[in-house]
């Protein structure tokens, strides 16, 4: 069995190697924070939180084959669908409600948006930039759909149905009266300057965005 070192050592190296999002997640949950991911995948977020940060942390994933690798880890993983299942939980449940890189892949984000921060006090949103400079370029001179490092897959294969831009996310959140506590706009290697005070230059410049919100 692996002693205590053995064990910080794992955290660090799955932090490490978490996905980029999921790294500047895990920044913004408090220790202690009742947490649910949703579309949490194998439970690599979670599994970090619940190490690091000593999280009550819950995930929900459609995915059968990753709520079952999670499960087999000991995560607290059920099967669901975003757009359906949000609504048996209670009011308040959670202090975080996460949804990463998920929000362009449900039927319908603006509802799902709604159950979040009606179950949480806090929802931290990710996706990637659709108004990125290399989307525009490639649908400009190519006319075709664009593949890039983030978007990585033709569109036939793709899950993405409500591709969105920074600047339509901070529309939407206006439009709802979200209040926007924290943003950034990061590119595939973390760098995030020129973008974190003009939303103008992450929506051009910015491959993947951040939020963080509660209800006005």
């Amino acid at each position: 069995m692996d002693g205590p070192a053995e064990r910080g050592e794992a955290i660090r190296y799955v932090a490490k190697n978490m996905r980029l999002d999921l790294r500047l997640i895990a920044e913004m949950i408090p220790r202690g924070a009742k947490v649910l991911d949703i579309g949490c995948g194998d439970g690599a977020l979670l599994a970090h939180l619940t190490a690091e940060k000593g999280a009550d942390a819950r995930g929900i994933e459609i995915d059968m084959a990753a709520v079952t690798e999670a499960v087999a880890s000991g995560l607290a993983v059920i099967h669901g669908d975003a757009d359906t299942d949000l609504a048996f939980y209670p009011d308040g449940a959670f202090d975080y409600v996460v949804l990463s890189r998920t929000l362009q892949a449900v039927e319908k984000p603006r509802e799902v948006l709604r159950q979040m921060l009606r179950i949480g006090r806090h929802a931290i949103v990710s996706f990637p930039n659709f108004g990125h400079w290399q989307m525009r370029w490639r649908l400009l001179v190519t006319g075709r759909m664009p593949d890039t490092e983030t978007w990585n897959r033709p569109w036939y294969e793709t899950p993405n149905i409500h591709p969105c831009t920074i600047a339509d996310f901070f529309a939407l959140c206006a439009m709802e009266g979200y209040v926007v506590e924290e943003w950034l706009a990061v590119d595939e290697h973390g760098r995030r300057a020129p973008w974190r005070r003009s939303a103008r230059l992450a929506n051009l410049f910015g491959e993947q965005a951040l939020f963080k919100l509660r209800r006005g």
